[in-house]
């Protein structure tokens, strides 16, 4: 049996490959996305930036519309006058 991945995962492997997704089609290099845009914001290493960029491919890591209103945390009102 895998790893059980909870929606904080799930919720950094979308924003991740969203990330991706945008530099790449400019031709951006892959150890460059993850230099610039990832590990500036994410902190993670190089091998499991990949490790990521595969992970998305598999259905378990969709994450659910009942769980999408728990991510949205930052969106909310309250979350403009944290920062």
């Amino acid at each position: 049996m895998g790893k059980r991945r909870g929606l904080s995962y799930q919720k950094r492997v979308a924003d991740i490959n969203r990330i991706y997704d945008q530099h790449v089609k400019d031709g951006v290099p892959n150890r460059e996305i993850w230099r610039r845009f990832i590990y500036p914001e994410y902190a993670i290493s190089e091998r499991q930036f990949y490790n990521i960029l595969k992970a998305s491919a598999e259905s378990k890591n969709v994450i659910p519309a009942d769980a999408q209103p728990y991510l949205d945390f930052w969106n909310d009102e309250q979350g403009k006058d944290y920062y």
